[in-house]
């Protein structure tokens, strides 16, 4: 009985493990997986900054988080491009873009600030999902 109580305790603690786990890797690379800071509303004016090349609005509802430090004005469409590739897949091209931009690839990056730990954690095109890759 104890041996069955155990074994079951066991279980329970790997199967919760593993579920855990993949909830914690879901959201990378899965442009569909919204982040934290996710919300209806500003998922709609984000949407409609890149299919209007709005800098400005972009840069609104960004503040002066992200890629909003390499990410310009001049820029902006280079970085909307960017962000239509990673929508439509593309995702070899989206990261040849990224590159050139400067945006690097979330690795280490970071200023060792915030919740990241400065891991380069970065929501670079304001879709609300962490964008390390």
């Amino acid at each position: 009985m104890k041996k069955n109580m155990i074994l079951g305790v066991l279980g329970l603690s790997v199967l919760g493990g593993a579920m855990l786990a993949s909830g914690v890797f879901a959201q990378n690379g899965n442009a569909n997986q919204y982040g934290p800071n996710y919300s209806p509303q500003r998922h709609a004016q984000m949407t409609q900054a890149f299919a209007n090349n709005d800098y400005t609005a972009w840069k609104n509802l960004m503040g002066d988080k992200g890629a909003t430090k390499v990410v310009t004005q001049e820029n902006f469409s280079t970085f909307v491009e960017m962000h239509n590739l990673k929508i439509s897949g593309k995702t070899d091209e989206a990261a040849k873009i990224r590159q050139e931009l400067g945006l690097g690839n979330g690795q280490g990056r970071g200023e060792g600030r915030g919740r990241n730990g400065g891991q380069g954690f970065v929501d670079a095109n304001g879709d609300g999902t962490c964008d390390r890759t």
